[in-house]
């Protein structure tokens, strides 16, 4: 697909991850390095200094930042740690949300199920949370009862503000929905040099309002799974108990290491949920410790079978309203409690780092 250069205007073939740049949320394109250097720079590399006003030529890498989509320029280390603890000082200095993917390539071991309770029971904890609908069945809305007149395909192609896109269902709870134009989204990426990276570009710094953000991922290994993926920080992998799905788990670990070492993101397993458990059948027993045995802690209590979790859907309902006593909301709820002392270990240490920058 052909593009023109933001610097001099030639049309290329972007063909590198660096020949495409975001700045305030629309997307650049840079046909070579030298190009690339006459962005940042300018043409002779004289700017303004962001804090003190002065005029300087850049000579190090520290005299120029982005932030929030936009270049910054500091003459000095004193003017950027000065411009840095203003930033903190007038709330611009965000922590970034939780962003948890619930994925596993094997359909059928509740993750629709798991994605809606989690996210539901982190709003009623007292989070701001985005749940996210990766997957073109679209079995969100139908869930919740709700279908948005636009949805992840137009945020992925059109680049849509996710926060205008998404349906407040609930207090504290917005969904982003997905449909069958999903499959369209996905021939989209495929044609773009940062592919796996849309749904990171597009969501960061629009959903920095959320405190978690939950993506019900389709059960496939695909390119709209591998964006969910680059953009997650964790993982939570619903396992059912029985053979095939012990067998599975293997297959979303490799994928998860694919995803650190080729495409160069960190993400990282939160824990493996033990879903349809029966105590009475033997081979849910034996798949539960199974599981602890091989992940120790982060093996969840596991999700007992519970006629309540299949009647919720039909009533547009989340477990905890439709049925709060039963055992699927007292599992989910344990579930989120869980989550939510990870969630909260991971906003302190970004606040820490955050204060040790700005000071």
């Amino acid at each position: 697909m052909q593009s023109t250069c933001h610097v001099c205007e030639k049309s290329f073939e972007a063909r590198f991850r660096y020949q495409v740049r975001e700045e305030n949320g629309q997307y650049i394109y840079i046909c070579s390095t030298s190009c690339q250097q006459k962005l940042l720079l300018g043409e002779d590399g004289v700017h303004a200094c962001d804090t003190c006003g002065a005029t300087f030529e850049i000579e190090f890498p520290y005299q120029m930042s982005v932030s929030d989509g936009r270049r910054q320029y500091f003459c000095s280390t004193a003017c950027r740690k000065r411009g840095e603890q203003r930033r903190s000082e007038v709330g611009l200095v965000r922590t970034t949300p939780k962003r948890i993917a619930v994925f596993n390539h094997k359909g059928g071991t509740g993750k629709t199920t798991t994605s809606i309770n989690l996210a539901a029971g982190l709003a009623e904890s007292g989070r701001r949370v985005l749940l996210i609908d990766a997957d073109g069945q679209g079995n969100v809305g139908a869930s919740l009862g709700i279908a948005g007149q636009r949805t992840l395909y137009h945020v992925l192609v059109n680049g849509a503000k996710a926060a205008e896109v998404a349906v407040p269902v609930r207090e504290g709870l917005d969904v982003l929905t997905s449909n069958e134009s999903l499959a369209a989204a996905e021939l989209f990426l495929t044609e773009r040099p940062n592919r796996d990276r849309i749904m990171r570009e597009r969501l960061g710094d629009a959903c920095r309002d959320y405190d978690v953000v939950v993506i019900d991922c389709a059960p496939a290994l695909s390119l709209m799974n591998q964006n969910a993926m680059v953009y997650a920080d964790s993982v939570v992998v619903p396992v059912a108990c029985d053979y095939l799905s012990l067998v599975g788990v293997k297959q979303v670990l490799r994928t998860i290491r694919n995803v650190r070492e080729l495409l160069q993101h960190d993400v990282q397993l939160l824990g493996v949920l033990p879903t349809f458990f029966d105590v009475r059948n033997r081979i849910s027993r034996e798949a539960i410790l199974t599981m602890r045995e091989h992940f120790e802690g982060r093996c969840y209590d596991p999700i007992r079978i519970n006629t309540k979790l299949r009647e919720a859907p039909s009533a547009k309902q989340t477990i905890f309203e439709y049925a709060p006593k039963s055992h699927g909301a007292e599992d989910y709820m344990r579930l989120v409690q869980r989550v939510t002392a990870v969630a909260a270990t991971g906003q302190r240490a970004q606040k820490r780092a955050a204060l040790s920058v700005a000071s």
